[in-house]
């Protein structure tokens, strides 16, 4: 038999998981953040004269958020280096004027992984099965480039055998180990950047559980966009966005491509280096509400990314379980404290959801596959606990049908143990 390690390579989060036998273990990491059985998958780059003229200090997860907090102005952070795979454009990022692949990067990332598992990292490993989305991120995602990105990078390590596995056949596989009967399940796995949808039957045959895919659907969704939208409704205005400047005799907007650079917390640090923001500190002058222009440099220069996307964090995680809740965040000043309304929350995500949706409604009708069809719905991943998210489940297959549970590691863990069978080639992408 086969020992398996599965590799949930998430776009927000990392996952290792071992098996050996029926039992899966989470594998741990030790870094300078602690010891925890889950990593933020980002890294950061630091010159280090102690190491060296060429070398760098480099760091992933946690510490790698600490690094670049620590040293804003002589770090390179990257995080979400998920999103770049399915990517044509991507063909590599200059890091101390070293260019760096998909490849490179994703190697970095799991090296870093090995060091902080230590003696915790398996050196016996025959297999290793890898997580895709059943839809990568992007505009015009190339799966198959994906593949070869992963290959490529996975190679590097002297695995055996590697294998991919989409994260919803993962995850029920997963959840599958617990069905009392046979089933046909539905998996809707919320990742970082994707939401994913598998329908599988399964059955246990001699007392072998056996899978049956029926199909698969997929979008380029989930809690990443969610927290922009809160950004964009809540902060964006109190900064500037919507107002105006003089120009000569006209007066125009204040460019939105400013205020996109808050898609992700790290990319404002980047911002702060370009022409635009050059242009933006021009525009003061000119502004019809400067102040709210000054406050958007503050927080650049003062790199507040990080800390907003906390605040934000949090109140989208009160609001999923409370009808309100209060947005904090001190270097807004006044506009930093707001009563923030889960209806609203909702009105701002409507057009997410409708494509989350859109791509449920894709699953069922392209297997032709009724509500009543659905035995059991397996939720997966944080942005699941978002009531307007539930809703478009407890609403189609009633309450009683949804399952829940391992959000963040029900896919590594699956992975792992689908690892373990022999007939591995059934359960692959």
């Amino acid at each position: 038999m086969a020992r398996a390690l599965g590799f949930d390579f998430g776009t927000t989060n990392t996952v290792l998981a071992l098996a050996d036998g029926p039992a899966t273990q989470s594998v741990a990491f030790t870094s300078a953040a602690g010891t925890a059985d889950s990593m933020r998958t980002a890294l950061s780059f630091m010159k280090d004269p102690g190491l060296g003229a060429a070398a760098l200090k480099v760091e992933a997860g946690h510490a790698a958020i600490r690094q670049f907090i620590d040293n804003p102005g002589d770090c390179r952070f990257l995080q979400s280096i998920k999103t770049f795979a399915a990517s044509a454009l991507f063909q590599g990022t200059l890091i101390y004027a070293k260019r760096h692949t998909f490849e490179d990067l994703m190697e970095i990332f799991v090296r870093r992984l090995r060091s902080y598992a230590g003696d915790g990292w398996p050196a016996d490993v025959s297999r290793i099965v890898t997580g895709r989305p059943v839809h990568f991120a992007g505009a015009n995602p190339d799966a198959a480039l994906a593949t070869e990105r992963y290959n490529a990078a996975l190679t590097r390590f002297g695995f055996p055998e590697i294998h991919y596995v989409y994260e919803p056949v993962a995850a029920a596989f997963y959840f599958a180990q617990h069905l009392k009967k046979d089933a046909t399940v539905l998996v809707a796995d919320f990742g970082g950047g994707t939401t994913d949808y598998s329908l599988i039957r399964f059955e246990t045959h001699a007392g072998r559980l056996t899978a049956t895919p029926i199909g698969h659907s997929g979008v380029g969704i989930a809690g990443d966009h969610f927290d922009f939208r809160m950004i964009d409704n809540i902060v964006s205005p109190a900064i500037g966005k919507g107002s105006f400047f003089k120009s000569f005799d006209k007066l125009l907007e204040v460019p939105s491509s400013y205020y996109a650079n808050f898609g992700r917390w790290n990319q404002l640090s980047i911002f702060k280096t370009s022409r635009e923001y050059a242009d933006l500190k021009k525009l003061v002058r000119s502004s019809l509400e400067p102040e709210k222009l000054e406050t958007f440099i503050d927080l650049v220069e003062h790199d507040e990314g990080y800390p907003l996307y906390q605040a934000v964090s949090a109140t989208k995680m009160a609001l999923s379980a409370e009808e309100e809740a209060e947005f904090n965040f001190a270097p807004l000043g006044k506009a930093g404290r707001k009563t923030v309304r889960r209806s609203d929350f909702e009105s701002w995500i409507a057009e997410d959801l409708a494509r989350i949706e859109a791509a449920l409604d894709d699953v069922l009708t392209t297997t032709n596959t009724s509500p009543e069809g659905i035995d059991k719905v397996f939720l997966t991943g944080g942005t699941s606990f978002v009531p307007a998210v539930r809703r478009i489940f407890t609403e189609r297959f009633g309450q009683e049908r949804i399952e829940t549970g391992g959000e963040l590691l029900s896919i590594a863990h699956g992975l792992a143990l689908i690892g373990e069978r022999d007939d591995i080639g059934q359960w692959t992408a």
